[in-house]
């Protein structure tokens, strides 16, 4: 750590360099955990080195993908809990990548906050670390920001950058989409992390007790079924992609079925799906109920159940289950590609 570094006018201007060092010496066991054999580079250089693995990709097309945690943070701002929201980011970008067909290689994290705490910090990225370990991929790198007067002292934003890789001739493209098609849905971890600026105002959560235990939820809090981090969905769809034909994939996410499902369809052509054979999750009937929201903005906000879509050869829908299920998802046949101008039928 380096001991060298430290001013005090800037200290008095509300900004710790020595703390960023420090939350920099806590997560470096968090980051250890994500290093692949691409990495090239240690923690603290300007600029994180990854060396590409092009063994059996002919045509190497990068994909990458960017987003953050959004209101979310406010949850974790009142539950005092920093070490999920880090699972979200990562989860956000990688899940976007796969829908190409990519495998993430790499992640970076920024980090702006009011004041550094360093054991909260090395909590967010002890979130992040465990995101890119379900997601195969490495933490090579992060900023952290501390910026008095524009952030609360106790708040912090969290964003994140990802980048993948594909074959150029295995891009997941929808052009062979057809009647009879089948949809397969992967279950939800719960709310994911979006629509929580409705959520927050349904559920009134700034003055709920998010720590009371709630029957509708099976005894389980307000605050940790909310919490409850992004499903990510790399490994077993990268699995699925070695034997079955994906012909497009949706990462559910703000929008919900009527934004994102009709992303991955041609025209001409929509989903027919049977909404029963979602499993039931009581957080979204406790969502609904409390806020009055009418079943279509429910299904056009959060992702009901389903995390992600992917759409296969009808033939090969019972397959794609299968393969799915053994490698740790959830998956149901959830409906059927059919001719029509709707791109989404429930």
């Amino acid at each position: 750590m380096n001991t060298q570094s430290r001013s005090e006018s800037y200290a008095a201007a509300g900004v710790d360099i020595t703390a960023g060092y420090r939350a920099v010496e806590l997560m470096k066991k968090h980051i250890a955990s994500t290093m692949t054999s691409g990495v090239c580079s240690d923690v603290g250089g300007f600029g994180g080195l990854f060396e590409l693995d092009l063994t059996g990709i002919s045509r190497p097309v990068l994909v990458s993908g960017t987003d953050g945690v959004g209101t979310k943070l406010k949850l974790a701002f009142q539950m005092n809990r920093h070490d999920t929201v880090g699972i979200d980011c990562v989860a956000m970008c990688v899940n976007d990548i796969i829908c190409c067909g990519a495998k993430p290689l790499f992640f970076l994290d920024y980090i702006a906050c009011g004041r550094n705490v360093p054991e909260r910090i090395a909590d967010i990225v002890k979130g992040v670390a465990e995101g890119c370990v379900q997601a195969g991929a490495a933490l090579i790198g992060g900023e952290t920001a501390e910026m008095p007067g524009f952030y609360p002292e106790d708040e912090y934003d969290l964003a994140g950058y990802s980048t993948g890789v594909v074959d150029k001739a295995k891009i997941i493209r929808p052009d062979t989409m057809q009647e009879g098609d089948a949809v397969i849905g992967l279950t939800s971890s719960g709310v994911h992390s979006n629509g929580f600026s409705l959520v927050r105002k349904a559920l009134n959560t700034e003055n709920a007790d998010l720590g009371k235990p709630v029957d509708e939820l099976g005894g389980k809090s307000l605050g940790e079924v909310l919490l409850t981090p992004t499903r990510i969905y790399v490994k077993p769809v990268l699995k699925l992609l070695e034997s079955v034909q994906a012909k497009g994939i949706s990462h559910i996410t703000g929008g919900g079925f009527y934004e994102n499902i009709p992303r991955s369809i041609p025209n001409g052509l929509g989903a027919k799906l049977d909404i029963s054979r979602i499993p039931h999750q009581p957080i979204f009937d406790l969502i609904a109920k409390a806020g009055d929201i009418p079943e279509r903005d429910m299904y056009n906000t959060f992702n009901m159940g389903i995390g992600m879509s992917i759409v296969v050869p009808g033939d090969q829908a019972d397959e794609a289950v299968r393969v799915l299920n053994e490698s740790g998802a959830q998956a149901v046949l959830l409906g059927e590609i059919i001719a029509s101008e709707e791109k989404v039928i429930l």
